[in-house]
Parts: C-alpha cells; sequence; structure tokens
C-alpha cells in the first residue's frame, strides 16, 4: 500500500526517515515514562518544584510523541508500539526511582542530550530527503529537548 503512494518522497526516503522516527519516538517515549516516574518518586527539599517541573516536562513529551508517530504513518509506515520494540529502538534506559533528586536531575539531562542527538540524526535524513514536514517536527523536538536539558540543569546548581 505504501509503495503508491505518491507524497513527493520516494519510497526509500520515506522508510529511511520513518526509521529514524521510530528510533526518536522510542527515545521520547522512554523519556516520558523516566519523567513521570520521577515526578512520582522525587524526594527531598526541593520536592514541590521538582514534581512541577517533571510534570510540566512530561505532558509537553506527551503530546510530541502523537505527533511523530503520526508523521511514521503519513509516511506509510507501522509506528512502533509497546516496550518491547521501543526497548529494542531506544538508547535510553530505565531509571532507577530509588536514587535521589540531584542523580534523577543529572540523568533526565543525559536523556535529553540523547534525544538531541537522536533527533539530528534523522534530521539530517529528512533534509537529504526533501521531508520538510518531518524535518519540521524534528526542529520542534530539538527545541522542546535543550529547553527540558537546560531546565533540568539548571536545577543542578
Amino acid at each position: 500500500m505504501a509503495d503508491d503512494m505518491n507524497i513527493g518522497l520516494e519510497t526509500g526516503a520515506r522508510e529511511q526517515v520513518a526509521a529514524g522516527l521510530s528510533k526518536l519516538l522510542a527515545d521520547t517515549y522512554a523519556v516520558y515514562l523516566k519523567t513521570h516516574g520521577y515526578h512520582w518518586n522525587v524526594r527531598g527539599p526541593y520536592f514541590a518544584s521538582l514534581h512541577a517541573l517533571f510534570m510540566a516536562q512530561y505532558t509537553e513529551i506527551w503530546t510530541a510523541i502523537d505527533a511523530i508517530a503520526e508523521r511514521i504513518r503519513a509516511l506509510g509506515e507501522v509506528a512502533p508500539q509497546g516496550y518491547g520494540r521501543f526497548g529494542q529502538l531506544s538508547a535510553i534506559r530505565d531509571g532507577d526511582p530509588a536514587q535521589g533528586a540531584e542523580a534523577m536531575l543529572a540523568e533526565l539531562v543525559r536523556d535529553h542530550e540523547t534525544l538531541v542527538a537522536t533527533a539530528r540524526a534523522v534530521r539530517k535524513s529528512a533534509e537529504q530527503a526533501g521531508d520538510d514536514v518531518s524535518a519540521a517536527i524534528i526542529d520542534d523536538r530539538v527545541q522542546a529537548h535543550e529547553k527540558h536539558a537546560w531546565m533540568l540543569r539548571s536545577s543542578l546548581g
């Protein structure tokens, strides 16, 4: 069915961009889950502010997950789903809910930096394919994850 699509992008290019977006989706979902979990489990003197910061970030990330998955579908590919498949695709590993707030913050900074690297890599594929729509979604994600990392980094002191 996707082979007879005519959206101005070659089949191989669409497949390559969709594969990169699938990795971005998996990394994004993993950071969403970790951020939400840290929202529940953070403790210490800065609990209230970190609890709110984590909620603001996981809420923003949740919306992005849908946009990425729907772009994969618009490219004619099946969006990955499920913990097993996301685990195969993602470079982000589960966090430790028992660790302290500073360790949570530092880990999330690294995870957002990983997400930025993932997004920048797939951005190159989108640009080479002439896929301006995917490139715009990716640009939005880079901007969001750079901001999330900055806010988390600033919370470390």
